[in-house]
């Protein structure tokens, strides 16, 4: 019997499941079967933690099909107060990450569970459009950015958040994080939903709201110079603040929840979810 202890974390409703030195041949079926919402744990994405000279830690991040993903700003939160758990302080930590180096900085709550965490999220690049993107049918005439953070993102101004199927959109261009956004409602504010790559509509992405508030200072949605752009979303509030630390970079701020502590006999999940899987 297989056993491993993992952690439960969510960001703004955006669930992970984080786990240190997993002894764990195919990760990619551990995630899916880990992040099963019916026979699993259930989580957006499984963190992995791994040892890495100069650094605090080396993030994998695993999504809950099994693909393999740059980054996650909601998912570095979640790693860092998991690796803060484990390590018994709240230092700054450096983190490497398939989109590179990252820094994240703890601020403790009254809540022993809930951690505030900024995070330099690095340059944000445009990039250029999916392969997919004809077959979203897009207006010409609406503004698109198609951006990174080390993982694609697509950002699309629209009227209405609520009043489009983002599914069916996501679901046609599943390479890329798809974010609609609107103006507001206040003037420093935009308001965003998304859907993610291996994990469909999510209630909150960090660098989602990062490129998105990074497109919408573009479009002129929000006042010229602002500092801090406040990101609602369907699971709360994120702040991005703007060319900061150095101009091209964003940082990203926002909670990270401590949800349960976890062991799995990961030799039995494995097996239910392959006797679950139509062959």
């Amino acid at each position: 019997m297989t056993q491993l202890t993992l952690t439960k974390h969510h960001g703004l409703g955006n669930d992970f499941l984080v786990v240190f030195h997993p002894q764990v041949d195919d990760l990619p079926a551990l995630a899916r079967a880990l992040c099963d919402r019916r026979r699993g744990v259930g989580a957006d994405g499984l963190l992995v933690g791994e040892a890495a000279d100069g650094y605090a830690a080396r993030m994998v991040l695993i999504n809950a099909d099994g693909s393999r993903a740059e980054m996650s700003g909601n998912g570095i939160r979640c790693f860092a107060q998991a690796l803060a758990m484990r390590r018994g302080d709240h230092d700054p930590q450096l983190l490497i990450t398939d989109a590179g180096e990252r820094v994240v900085e703890l601020t403790l709550t009254d809540s022993p569970s809930l951690v505030l965490a900024a995070v330099d999220m690095g340059s944000v690049d445009p990039i250029d459009e999916p392969a997919d993107w004809a077959a979203l049918g897009c207006d010409p005439l609406r503004p698109v950015s198609h951006l990174s953070l080390g993982n694609p993102h697509s950002v699309v101004a629209v009227d209405d958040v609520l009043a489009v199927d983002l599914l069916g959109l996501g679901t046609r261009v599943p390479y890329v994080n798809l974010e609609i956004i609107e103006p507001g409602p206040e003037p420093h504010a935009i308001t965003m939903r998304v859907h993610e790559r291996g994990a469909g509509i999510t209630e909150a992405c960090g660098t989602g709201a990062c490129a998105s508030a990074w497109a919408a200072e573009v479009w002129g949605m929000v006042p010229a110079g602002i500092q801090e752009i406040v990101v609602h979303m369907d699971g709360g509030d994120a702040k991005v603040r703007m060319h900061h630390p150095s101009p091209g970079r964003v940082t990203l701020v926002g909670p990270a929840q401590y949800v349960a502590t976890v062991t799995v006999d990961t030799d039995h999940l494995l097996a239910d979810t392959q006797l679950a899987t139509p062959g």
